[in-house]
């Protein structure tokens, strides 16, 4: 399966591309499923068996691996409705010239195959002949999968606890790994060491005799140094890291892991400058653990791909990072929550997405996981939120419980958004709008593919919360796959606003405003680790401005567009990061008297 597009679309929540896989794989698009929610895919393969005329039969929860078993149904289901649909398409060529076409169309600009295609069938040609053509050059996108490794809470049956291979993060591997998938698994939220080492007890994460991986790993990573160590880690286990995906520590959707002040631009050149050293130092380690558990062992270093995603919003950037960065591919999420083609969002989110302005979108406080994370104002499960507090409420009655990861108040876990947490708290006099801003994102991010799939599920609330990236207020149409794709090559006019902030300085503005924030929290409580703390975030992000400084400065010609204003933005930022960094400095003095 090769990639014949040079942009991704990444996980976005729960829902919203739990179903991606099936609209967009026949063009060979790749794009990732969360598999966290069982209870959401569940229904979601009940939902897809019935449309397609197919057999379903439940899986209850009343085996103790029902969320493993409902994860592996549901991705054998898309992975084979996804390969019907795409050998129909191949096999019946004069009934579907026309998604033939789309598909081809498609490709960027320069891509070989889309010009053997176009020339293929300029001249006189047989459907018989093209068919055998197509057979041998399309493929599908990859249907890859994202685990939350943090997301691992303790399961119990019959009141018992589980061993840890029951736990939702675990539970979820597995369904993956006994899926009949060939693709990737995503691991984002960091490290867990007990869950990388379960990996090793499936064969499909190992390479075969011709040094193929069926199920292949790829870490979200937020700087080289936790990449290599993390690499390092899973090749002791024999296990070889695939891809790396950078993701942009703010300008992101979802929960933002913020970085100590290290920058996009100076991570994804430090990956592209030191990507042998890389392969070098993780393939020793490989090499050496797969020979202590006799397995085949590759005759060279496999391949390592380096992704991006986080805020790009033009074709110029796309092709930038592209070739600049020596990219494999670039991550497209947020603009494709306006269109509905590829996304799962509700009519009444999607007109307030339309909408929505730099205002609007914010980094939160919402997520049980206390994790900042990328939010719309006034959604649905938000204005529910309030309602609930006002009536004397609050909290959520945590039907998932998948964020139930705390011991405070019940030793089989309890998340900080459910109605029981918050009403001890209360009771306890110790409820802050902190706690009381907590929301259920387990039912909250499932709730559109509910709505729009019209899925009973009874008592169960419908309100909506959705995770965009500040990159949605310069978006405001709704758009087809087509335009999208073309947008993204292309750089189609009027699809985004005109005054959009280039990524790297959209991303200095929310690393300056995130360090002015976190100035304030440790002035008001300081720490023995604040001065290290600041200090560092300091010297990163004045670093990566010095970078951008040059960087603009020798590709003034591709960004002549936008000189005037990165010249001037950049001055702008560097005033106030001088200004907090005398901030830090004063703040450093007064605590050490």
């Amino acid at each position: 399966m090769s990639d014949l597009h040079t942009f991704h679309i990444p996980v976005m929540g729960t829902a919203f591309t739990a179903d991606t896989p099936l609209k967009v794989s026949q063009y060979g698009i790749n794009s990732v499923i969360s598999i966290m929610d069982d209870v959401l895919l569940e229904r979601l393969r009940k939902f897809y068996s019935h449309e397609n005329n197919l057999e379903y039969t439940e899986i209850k929860k009343n085996t103790k691996d029902y969320r493993a078993d409902r994860i592996t149904s549901y991705l054998n289901l898309v992975n084979d409705i996804t390969l019907q649909k795409f050998n129909s398409i191949v096999n019946s060529v004069s009934e579907n010239f026309e998604e033939i076409t789309k598909y081809f169309e498609m490709l960027p600009e320069g891509s070989k195959i889309k010009n053997e295609f176009l020339d293929f069938t300029s001249a006189n040609f047989s459907f018989t002949d093209l068919s055998n053509w197509l057979k041998e050059n399309m493929s599908l996108g990859s249907i890859d999968v994202n685990i939350m490794t943090k997301v691992d809470k303790k399961n119990y049956f019959k009141n018992e606890e589980l061993p840890a291979e029951y736990n939702d993060a675990h539970a979820a591997l597995r369904g993956y790994a006994k899926s009949n998938l060939t693709s990737s698994v995503i691991f984002s939220a960091g490290m867990n060491p007990r869950l990388y080492g379960y990996i090793a007890s499936f064969d499909d994460f190992f390479p075969d005799s011709n040094g193929f991986i069926k199920k292949k790993i790829v870490l979200k990573v937020s700087d080289f140094r936790s990449a290599i160590i993390q690499g390092k880690f899973l090749a002791k286990k024999g296990l070889w890291v695939s891809e790396y995906r950078i993701e942009s520590g703010l300008n992101c959707g979802g929960h933002a892991f913020a970085t100590d002040g290290y920058l996009m631009g100076p991570i994804l050149a430090e990956f592209r400058d030191k990507k042998i050293q890389l392969i070098e130092d993780t393939h020793l380690v490989y090499k050496e653990a797969l020979e202590k558990q006799k397995k085949y062992i590759p005759n060279q270093p496999l391949n390592i791909k380096i992704t991006a995603q986080g805020g790009v919003g033009t074709a110029k950037e796309h092709d930038f990072l592209i070739k600049h960065y020596n990219l494999d591919s670039v991550g497209w999420g947020t603009p494709f929550l306006l269109v509905p083609e590829v996304t799962t969002v509700d009519q009444e989110t999607m007109i307030k997405l339309q909408k929505a302005k730099e205002s609007d979108l914010y980094l939160s406080k919402i997520s049980p996981l206390g994790v900042p994370f990328n939010h719309l104002r006034n959604t649905s499960a938000q204005n529910e939120r309030i309602e609930k507090i006002k009536k004397g409420k609050p909290g959520s009655p945590c039907p998932r419980r998948y964020l139930a990861l705390g011991n405070e108040y019940g030793s089989q876990g309890v998340c900080t958004a459910s109605r029981l947490y918050q009403k001890n708290k209360i009771k306890e006099n110790k409820i802050t709008e902190n706690i009381l801003e907590k929301t259920c994102l387990c039912v909250g991010l499932a709730a559109a593919s509910i709505i729009n799939n019209n899925i009973d599920v009874n008592k169960e609330s419908k309100s909506v919360s959705i995770c965009p990236g500040p990159n949605m207020a310069y978006y405001d149409k709704l758009l087809s796959l087509s335009q999208m794709t073309s947008f993204i090559y292309n750089d189609v006019k009027n699809i985004v606003r005109e005054d959009r902030p280039n990524l790297f300085l959209k991303e200095l503005g929310l690393y300056t405003e995130y360090l002015k924030d976190k100035v304030l929290e440790h002035n008001d409580n300081w720490g023995r680790k604040s001065e290290k703390y600041l200090s560092n975030f300091i010297c990163n992000i004045e670093e990566g401005t010095e970078y951008y400084q040059k960087l603009f400065k020798e590709f003034e010609t591709t960004f002549s567009n936008i000189k005037v204003n990165v010249t001037n933005e950049l001055t702008n930022y560097l005033n106030n990061i001088k200004k907090i960094s005398n901030q830090i400095e004063n703040l450093i003095e007064k605590n050490q008297k």
